[in-house]
């Protein structure tokens, strides 16, 4: 846990946190910060600071919290993904948190199986739990959107229009004679199937619909290194 994150009905009226629970653990037996030491703390949706341990037991702490800086600029890049298998789920989802991607579409496909729906990872509670964990790695607090599309081709046909409208929208596909762009300019949008790919029905759907395709060069990647493979390309352009 690199930042603090907490909820705006967490601080008083005084700026001041009174930390329980797992946070206070970590706090506790990973920072093992005592009374006077500081810390990086954020608020959910708005700035980072820090905070000043006043007092700490194995109770409760209580800190005082001061925020004056905005958090990272978000990524220009929107990501539509076939919902993966459920024990890749929560990394990527992670990843891309940490990434800042902020809009994230998980898609059926003809290759996804129907048990993934079924996953309890795409609970609330869950896919919250998930993209906290990036926001303290990366030092953020602006949680991404996810959006759920059980079916692939009202999402094709009547959302993807509007995602790919004055976008550079990308189709990472094997056998695109096309190459990934090396240097993206946002605002972008990051269409990827499942292991296997889409199949040409859905691809040519996303075509249609404004996506171009492109290649990622020559191997066949899991799914979680082409995210990660495709995102460090957008990344490299951030200043």
């Amino acid at each position: 846990m690199n930042l603090l994150i907490v909820e705006t009905d967490e601080l008083d009226s005084d700026q001041q946190l009174r930390l329980i629970g797992r946070r206070l653990r970590h706090v506790n037996e990973i920072l093992k910060l005592q009374a006077g030491d500081q810390l990086r703390v954020g608020q959910l949706g708005g700035q980072i600071g820090v905070g000043l341990v006043r007092t700490i037991d194995k109770q409760v702490a209580v800190i005082d919290v001061s925020l004056e800086q905005e958090p990272p600029t978000p990524l220009p890049l929107s990501v539509v993904l076939a919902l993966p298998r459920p024990k890749m789920l929560r990394r990527i989802l992670r990843g891309l948190a940490e990434t800042g991607v902020k809009d994230i579409h998980l898609i059926n496909s003809f290759r996804v199986e129907k048990s993934y729906w079924q996953s309890p990872l795409l609970q609330n509670t869950a896919l919250h739990e998930a993209l906290l964990a990036g926001l303290e790695q990366a030092m953020d607090t602006v949680l991404p959107a996810v959006h759920l599309h059980r079916r692939f081709r009202p999402f094709a046909e009547d959302v993807l229009p509007g995602l790919c409208r004055g976008r550079d929208a990308l189709l990472a596909d094997l056998g695109a004679e096309d190459s990934y762009p090396s240097e993206p300019r946002g605002p972008n949008l990051l269409l990827l199937g499942p292991e296997g790919g889409f199949i040409p029905f859905e691809r040519d759907l996303m075509r249609q619909a404004g996506a171009r395709a492109v290649g990622l060069g020559p191997r066949m990647l899991r799914v979680e290194t082409a995210l990660h493979c495709a995102i460090g390309r957008h990344l490299t352009v951030i200043r």
